[in-house]
């Protein structure tokens, strides 16, 4: 398996990971897939990552924004998904280890994710990596079935 840059033409890929994701309502808050532009938009231009794996894009990350201030520039929102058939095998710690990388030598000091507190295995993933624990959320908000979704918030620092 390699990790390497996302380009536009791993949309197609990517995008089918992210839907396939979103259907479940179990992994994120997102209630439809967004078409590259609208995607490309809202996520940081650096820290663009994709597994490939025989060719094909098993799983990607990418970071987004957490505000538009300034001083909140090296501060981002991880999003991280692998193909439903491909879980447990690697892939997510593997992407995970080079986005903390790749994010570092970028300049981002904290990465942050929210994760569903049914969602286990994304929790053990980012404390496997060296994130912590840094809040719980009680009905956080809405999944796409309109269940309140109990949230985790974890953070990596980087070592400054």
């Amino acid at each position: 398996m390699l990790v390497r840059a996302m380009t536009e033409s791993d949309w197609p890929q990517v995008s089918r990971i992210f839907a396939m994701s979103i259907e479940t309502g179990l992994y994120t808050f997102h209630t439809f897939c967004p078409d590259w532009e609208s995607w490309d938009r809202v996520h940081h231009k650096v820290c663009r990552l994709v597994a490939v794996d025989e060719g094909q894009i098993v799983g990607w990350t990418a970071l987004t924004p957490i505000s538009p201030r300034p001083v909140f520039n090296g501060v981002a929102e991880v999003s991280i998904y692998v193909d439903l058939e491909r879980r447990r095998q690697g892939i997510g710690r593997e992407m995970m280890n080079c986005l903390i990388k790749t994010s570092q030598e970028a300049g981002f000091w904290t990465l942050q994710s929210t994760i569903f507190k049914d969602n286990e295995a994304s929790l053990q993933l980012h404390l496997g990596c060296g994130f912590r624990v840094v809040g719980y959320r009680e009905r956080y908000a809405r999944n796409k079935f309109g269940r309140w979704q109990d949230t985790w918030l974890v953070e990596h620092r980087a070592s400054l």
